[in-house]
C-alpha cells in the first residue's frame, strides 16, 4: 500500500509543479518520466487525472500517447503504458550476485536482447522480516521499480513470492579423453567443464547424460566433480527431453508430500451434484492421449421458439474436487502452472493418480465434472447457457480420426451403435456453430503443427504434419464457446477471475506491418480499433500468391502474446469481448482457478476460490504466464535438438528450406520437411556489401541490388551440426533474387536500416 500512496504523491507532486508554471500540457518528457516512476499510475485516464487533462487535452494526450507507441518510447499491455524495453510491475527475476553492501542482484529470468543489456534489479529484504527470504542463485517473483537511471541499478524491487531454489547440480555429457580420464562437456555454455575421477562416475559410462555436482575447484585445472545420477543416453529421445527440462528449470519429480495427499484422495460421490450418467456424453481426443478432461453432446432443441437450434453441451472434469486451495497438490501444481509436452513423455501438471484416473473422463466410468449447457439458435448466435456440477459417465472414448471416418461413411465397432444418436447430432450442432464463427470473423491464420514420430529406441522416425480434420475444429469450437460462457458467466456475477487475454498488436507493430505492406503495394487502415477482418482482407489478397507466405509469416509476428491476466482486454485473435480457459484444468493451472471461481459465484460448493486466492489473481497470472513460455520454450528446444540429431549424418547434404528469419547477422531458414530452423551467417552470402531493411524484412547487397527476403523458398547445404545445443549451421546455394526498390527502402528508412560487411567474422548463432 505504501508504493500506492508513494505513486499518489508523485502525481499530485507532477500537477503542482505544472501548474506552478502556468503550462497544463505536460512535455513529452514529463509523459515519459511519470509512467517510468509510476507503473501502477500509467493508464491514460490516470496519467490525464495526474497531470489535470480535460476535455480537448485529452484528446491532445490521446494523440501523443500513440505518437510515442509509434516510435518505440512507449508499450501498452492491459491497458497500461510503459516505456519499451521496461521491466514489468511484477516480473520473475534470477538472483545472480550480491552488492557490496550484501543485497541481492537480480535479473530479469526472461530479456528480449533488442532492448539491450538485461537491467539489474536491487532486491530488498522483506517488510518486517517476514516473507519470502532468497539467495544467489534462486528465481523470484518480484515488484519493481524503477530507478532515477543513474548507475547500474535500473530498478529495485521487493520479492514477493521463491519460486524455485539453487540446485548446485549441472547437467552435462560424460566424455572420455584418449589418456583414459573423464570429462563433463556441459549442456549450458556458461557451466564449466569438470573433471570427474573413476571412483565418482556412479555407474555412468561415456555418451551418457548426467547430473554432476562440483566438489572442489583445484588448485590447478579444471574442477572436479562427482556424479549424481545418470539421465539417459544421448542415442534416446528421454536424454534429449530432460536436458530441456534441467535447462529451463522445469520440476518435474513430484515431492512426497504431493504424492501422499495424492494417494489419499477418495472419489467425489454423487453428493451435491446432479446425475448427467445417463446423457450420452463422449470424449474425442488423440489417439495416443493418456488423459481426457473433456466430453461433448449435441441435440436439436425442442422449443418451437427455436427453429434450426441446437443444445450443446461440454462437460469437463472437476480437478477442484481433489485439488484443495492451499494444499501441497495446489501449491506444486501452481508452481508447475501447466503440463509439459514431448514427443515420448510429458511432465505433468498434477501427479498420475489425479491427471490419469480420478480426473480423466474414463469410458464408462462415473467421474465428476463440471458442466456447461447452452442453446444456440440457428445462425449460430448463443441464446443463453448454463452452468452445473455433475456426475457424469463416458458413453465412448474415441480418436479423431476415428470420429472423423465414422462421419466419412467408415463407422467401426465403436462408433457404429452411436453414429445417427450421438455423432451425427455433433456434426450438426458443429454446423451451427461454424455459422457463428464465420458472422465473427476470428483472425484465419492456417499454421500447420508437426508432430515427430519415434523409433522403438527413441529416435527420430519422421516428421508429419496431421491432417485437419473437421473432428479437430468441432471440439475446438465447442471449447472455445465453453470458454466464453464461463468469462460471461463470472463476469455477470462480479467474481474475480483469470481471463486468456490476446491484446491487439501494438502500435509500433501496427506501423512495422505497415511499412512492410507498402513494400507489397499493399496498405493497412491507420488506427488503433483494430480489428482480424482486416487482418484477413490482407490474407485473402494474397491467397494462392507467392508471396502468400511470406505475408502469412509477417502478420503472424504482428500479433501480440496472448496471456493470463485478472484484467479483461479481450482475446483479438478470437474476436471475442472475453474469454476465459475453462475446459483444461489437468494441465492447466488457469483453468482450476476459473473452476473455483464459478464453485464461489453459481454457490455449487465450498471448495471454490478463497479471498485470499483473489487478492493473488495478479501474481498468479504472471506466473502461469511465464511458466506457459517456458514449456514452449523446452518443447521447442526438444524438437530442435532431436532433428539436430537425425540430420548430423546428412552434413554436406542439400535441402529446400524456406527463410524463417532476417537479421542483420544473416539469415534464419526452417527445412519444411522437419520443422527444424538453421542459421546462415552472413559472411556467407557472398561479396556484396549486404544491407538489412527491416521494413521489408530482407537482406539486399549494394552494388547488385539483388538479396533474400523472408520466406523466400531456398535451397541449403548443411554444413555444420551441434546436437546438444539444437543448432545447425547452412550455406545458401540459391542465388539472390531482384530486389526492387531496395536501394530506395534502404534510404528512407534510416534508423530502421543496418548495413553489415560481408567480410565478418564467420559465426554460428541459434534463435
Amino acid at each position: 500500500m505504501a508504493r500506492r500512496i508513494s505513486g499518489k504523491n508523485k502525481a499530485a507532486g507532477a500537477r503542482k509543479a505544472i501548474a506552478a508554471r502556468g503550462d497544463f500540457k505536460p512535455t513529452r518528457e514529463d509523459i515519459l518520466k511519470f509512467i517510468t516512476e509510476n507503473p501502477d499510475l500509467s493508464g491514460k485516464r490516470e496519467i490525464a487525472k495526474a497531470f489535470n487533462l480535460k476535455g480537448d487535452d485529452r484528446v491532445w494526450l490521446k494523440d501523443l500517447l500513440r505518437d510515442l507507441q509509434d516510435e518505440g518510447l512507449l508499450t501498452k499491455e492491459r491497458k497500461r503504458l510503459s516505456r519499451a524495453g521496461a521491466l514489468p510491475h511484477v516480473s520473475v527475476l534470477d538472483i545472480y550476485s550480491r552488492d557490496s553492501d550484501g543485497g541481492l542482484l537480480a535479473r530479469p529470468s526472461e530479456w528480449n536482447d533488442k532492448f539491450g543489456e538485461a537491467p539489474v534489479v536491487s532486491l530488498s529484504a522483506p517488510r518486517g522480516g517476514k516473507g519470502p527470504v532468497a539467495g544467489v542463485g534462486d528465481r523470484v517473483l518480484a515488484k519493481t521499480f524503477a530507478t532515477d537511471g543513474e548507475g547500474a541499478i535500473s530498478y529495485t524491487g521487493r520479492i514477493i513470492k521463491l519460486l524455485a531454489r539453487r540446485v548446485d547440480a549441472t547437467l552435462g555429457v560424460l566424455r572420455k579423453l584418449d589418456d583414459g580420464s573423464f570429462r563433463i562437456e556441459p549442456v549450458e555454455r556458461r557451466q564449466p567443464e569438470l573433471t570427474v575421477d573413476s571412483d565418482a562416475l556412479n555407474n555412468a559410462k561415456p555418451g551418457d547424460l548426467v547430473e554432476v555436482e562440483q566438489v572442489s575447484a583445484g588448485s590447478y585445472g579444471l574442477p572436479r566433480g562427482k556424479v549424481l545420477q545418470v539421465l539417459g543416453s544421448l542415442s534416446s529421445e528421454k536424454a534429449v527431453s530432460m536436458i530441456a527440462i534441467h535447462a529451463h528449470d522445469i520440476p518435474h519429480i513430484f515431492p512426497p508430500e504431493v504424492l501422499t495427499e495424492a494417494d489419499a484422495i477418495k472419489h467425489a460421490t454423487l453428493d451435491g451434484r446432479e446425475d448427467f450418467r445417463d446423457l450420452p456424453l463422449i470424449t474425442i481426443d488423440p489417439a495416443d492421449a493418456k488423459d481426457h478432461d473433456d466430453a461433448v453432446h449435441a441435440e436439436p432443441d425442442p422449443d418451437e421458439k427455436n427453429p434450426g437450434g441446437v443444445i450443446a453441451t461440454v462437460a469437463i472434469a472437476d480437478v477442484s474436487a481433489y485439488v484443495r486451495t492451499g494444499t501441497a497438490l495446489d501449491r506444486e501444481a501452481l508452481k508447475r502452472g501447466n503440463s509439459v509436452y514431448f514427443p515420448d513423455r510429458v511432465v505433468p501438471m498434477l501427479p498420475e493418480r489425479i491427471s490419469n484416473d480420478l480426473c480423466s473422463l474414463k469410458e464408462k466410468v462415473d467421474r465428476p465434472a463440471l458442466a456447461v449447457r447452452m442453446t444456440f439458435a440457428a445462425d449460430g448466435r448463443k441464446i443463453r447457457h448454463s452452468f452445473h456440477r455433475i456426475m457424469m459417465r463416458s458413453w465412448a472414448k474415441l480418436a479423431y480420426v476415428q470420429a472423423q471416418a465414422a462421419i466419412d461413411g467408415k463407422p467401426d465397432d465403436a462408433t457404429a451403435p452411436i453414429l445417427d444418436t450421438v455423432l451425427k447430432p455433433l456434426w450438426d450442432a458443429y454446423e451451427v456453430l461454424k455459422r457463428g464463427r464465420d458472422a465473427r470473423q476470428p483472425l484465419e491464420l492456417d499454421l500447420p503443427e508437426r508432430k515427430i514420430l519415434l523409433k522403438p529406441d527413441g529416435t527420430v522416425e519422421q516428421v508429419i504434419v496431421p491432417e485437419r480434420l473437421d473432428a479437430h475444429k468441432l471440439i475446438e469450437e465447442f471449447m472455445i464457446q465453453a470458454n466464453v460462457a464461463a468469462a460471461e458467466t463470472l463476469e455477470a456475477k462480479k467474481q474475480a477471475l483469470v481471463y486468456r487475454v490476446h491484446d491487439t498488436p501494438s502500435m509500433a507493430k501496427q506501423e512495422s506491418l505497415r511499412e512492410f505492406l507498402a513494400t507489397l503495394g499493399m496498405s493497412l487502415a491507420r488506427g488503433a480499433a483494430m480489428k482480424p477482418s482486416q487482418f484477413n482482407g490482407i490474407l485473402a489478397q494474397v491467397r494462392g500468391q507467392d508471396n502468400e507466405g511470406l505475408v502469412n509469416e509477417v502478420v503472424l509476428r504482428s500479433q501480440s502474446q496472448a496471456i493470463y491476466s485478472p484484467e479483461n482486454l479481450g482475446h483479438f485473435g478470437l474476436n471475442l469481448r472475453r474469454y476465459a480457459h475453462f475446459t483444461s484444468p489437468i494441465r492447466r493451472y488457469a483453468d482450476l482457478i476459473v473452476h473455483r471461481a464459478l464453485i464461489s459465484a453459481l454457490g455449487l460448493g465450498k471448495d471454490g476460490i478463497t479471498r485470499a486466492e483473489e487478492e493473488r489473481l495478479e501474481e498468479i497470472g504472471e506466473l502461469i504466464s511465464m511458466t506457459e513460455r517456458r514449456a514452449m520454450a523446452a518443447e521447442r528446444d526438444t524438437v530442435d535438438r532431436l532433428i539436430a540429431a537425425f540430420l548430423a549424418e546428412q552434413v554436406d547434404s542439400t535441402f529446400a528450406a524456406r527463410i524463417s528469419g532476417v537479421t542483420k547477422s544473416g539469415l534464419f531458414v526452417q527445412l519444411p520437411q522437419y520443422g527444424a530452423d538453421g542459421f546462415i551467417p552472413i559472411s556467407t552470402l557472398g561479396d556484396d556489401y549486404y544491407h538489412f531493411d527491416e521494413a521489408a524484412r530482407a537482406l539486399f547487397g549494394e552494388r547488385s541490388g539483388k538479396g533474400f527476403q523472408l520466406a523466400d523458398h531456398v535451397e541449403v547445404k548443411l554444413v555444420e551440426v551441434a546436437p546438444l545445443a539444437g543448432a545447425m549451421r547452412f550455406e545458401m546455394l540459391t542465388e539472390p533474387k531482384p530486389m526492387p526498390g531496395s536501394k530506395k527502402s534502404f534510404h528512407k528508412s534510416k534508423g530502421r536500416t543496418s548495413r553489415s560487411r560481408a567480410s565478418q567474422p564467420r559465426g554460428r548463432s541459434r534463435r
